[in-house]
């Protein structure tokens, strides 16, 4: 049995201040987790983010259907790990900065069994740069989704979703789904680009805190891919979120995934982390 091997406790409303602080000692790595913090507000008391204090050493853990650590030296990953597994008996991944995960997961894996499978090297790419001030061409169709998009936006998302993580994101009534997908369209955080009736293009910011967007769901139709197109719709994203929603994009991609590897170089991103993901 895990045993807490330090303080433990769950963050509530008065907690968001210290906890963002904390996010922000990377707020790229972390911008998931504060953006959550950032929606939430932390309301409830008990979790889902919980933090591990003893002397200068803090940590935090997201322990929601993600699994997400932030900032945990070893030490802090024993008592968090603990704390995990009194608090769920599985989640649908694990995942962030690729030495936390894996440690992290070390300590799960006996509770909760064996993975789908472990993605234990992801490029973590980031910009500030615009695109175009290098030079790059900038797709003028990539625009703003409206939610007029979003009979057209919620299957070509489930279709990016299905084929990244391996099965559908929602069985029988979609309409939770659905409700996600719109929440994006409605903060101005989904990007399309929509010919003859048809999402050829899409990707969302899916976590903005701290002065950073994360860019995910990054998709082309299978129709459209060899065309040429991802480069400049991905400039677009980029060159839009750097002047409208945050000075520094970021995503992460699977290291076998050269192709969208070397797009993203293309627009200006540059490796600055490794990223772990495990599918529960």
């Amino acid at each position: 049995m895990l045993r807490s091997l330090g303080p433990v406790r769950a963050y509530g409303p008065a907690d968001v201040e210290r906890a963002l602080e904390i996010c922000a000692q990377d707020p790229v790595n972390n911008v998931f987790v504060a953006a959550r913090i950032l929606e939430s507000g932390l309301v409830g008391t008990r979790g889902p983010l919980f933090a591990y204090t003893s002397g200068e050493d803090q940590a935090l853990v997201w322990c929601s259907a993600n699994v997400v650590p932030v900032q945990a030296s070893p030490k802090a990953m024993g008592a968090l790990a603990a704390k995990v597994v009194k608090r769920r008996a599985t989640a649908s991944s694990v995942f962030g900065p690729a030495d936390q995960v894996l440690d992290l997961w070390g300590r799960l894996e006996r509770h909760w069994g064996q993975p789908r499978e472990v993605r234990a090297r992801q490029l973590v790419m980031t910009t500030r740069i615009p695109p175009s001030t290098a030079g790059m061409p900038v797709d003028p169709a990539v625009r703003v989704a409206t939610m007029d998009d979003l009979d057209l936006l919620v299957p070509a998302a489930a279709a990016m979703f299905t084929e990244e993580i391996g099965y559908p994101p929602y069985r029988g009534n979609g309409t939770a789904y659905r409700r996600g997908v719109a929440a994006l369209v409605e903060q101005g955080h989904s990007l399309v680009r929509v010919e003859d009736g048809q999402v050829v293009f899409k990707a969302d910011l899916g976590s903005v805190a701290l002065g950073v967007a994360q860019v995910q769901g990054v998709w082309v139709h299978p129709d459209r891919r060899g065309e040429g197109l991802a480069a400049p719709a991905m400039a677009a994203v980029v060159e839009h979120t750097i002047a409208h929603v945050a000075p520094v994009v970021t995503l992460y991609v699977n290291d076998f995934n050269e192709r969208a590897v070397a797009t993203y170089r293309r627009v200006g991103m540059e490796q600055t982390g490794t990223f772990a993901t495990v599918l529960l």
